[in-house]
């Protein structure tokens, strides 16, 4: 019997990049230990790190091998992995995001999986999420956490276009639309938060180790957000975690 992987592993990418991996799942404990590694590596400033990558249960460090070797890098990061504080990540934001949640899409997931449509939201909006990743669409946050209740297949065939804002679920994962796109996933809502914006200083609102939670609006609240100053609402809708 073949024994199992010892994580985590520091596998090679090219001549250039290396790349941690803390596990072969998506669960919160191995994107905690990928999000802990990616903040301890800012922080150390290390000589010849160029990008890092985080992502469900790895992260991808780019380098310069002129300044660091593999072999130093390898062991600078398994310096930095010792003293990793993975309980709760510093320097995430905790995002309260308004939902209005009136998408046709909501009927069809509450008949799916026999509850109804408050019970989709009451669900929905109780829970706490965590930002896995960002990627696939610009700002794009992936977010775990959802309530197995709600876990759902996705559409056997994608609709062509979901607008920005869409507030999703699909398999096991929540997820946020900052660009229009096709989609497979759900939509339960709206939201005015905007993932992505290239007016912003940093266009991406979301980081990778973010807590997200949904609260329930009306339609007179939500165009009165949607109305408001983009540093307005965000202001009203983020705390440090």
């Amino acid at each position: 019997m073949a024994s199992l992987p010892a994580y985590p592993r520091f596998l090679p990418v090219g001549d250039a990049a290396l790349t941690v991996e803390f596990g072969n799942a998506i669960a919160p404990d191995v994107n905690q230990a990928v999000v802990a590694l990616d903040l301890a590596l800012a922080g150390s400033e290390l000589d010849g790190i160029i990008e890092t990558v985080p992502s469900y249960r790895s992260l991808l460090i780019c380098y310069e091998p002129l300044e660091i070797s593999f072999a130093q890098l390898v062991a600078e990061l398994r310096s930095l992995l010792a003293g990793c504080d993975r309980a709760r990540v510093a320097g995430a934001t905790a995002w309260n995001v308004p939902v209005i949640y009136d998408s046709e899409d909501l009927t069809e997931v509450a008949r799916h999986l026999a509850l109804t449509e408050e019970d989709v939201i009451a669900i929905h909006s109780g829970a706490e999420y965590q930002v896995y990743m960002v990627g696939f669409a610009p700002g794009l946050p992936y977010l775990g956490g959802l309530p197995s209740e709600l876990h759902i297949s996705r559409r056997e065939s994608p609709r062509p276009r979901v607008p920005a804002g869409a507030v999703m679920i699909g398999g096991i994962q929540a997820a946020i639309v900052p660009l229009p796109q096709p989609s497979a996933w759900y939509s339960l809502g709206m939201t005015p938060l905007q993932p992505f914006d290239l007016r912003r200083q940093n266009p991406f609102l979301f980081r990778t180790g973010d807590r997200v939670r949904f609260y329930r609006v009306d339609a007179d609240e939500y165009a009165y957000l949607a109305d408001l100053p983009a540093d307005l609402l965000l202001s009203l809708t983020r705390t440090p975690a």
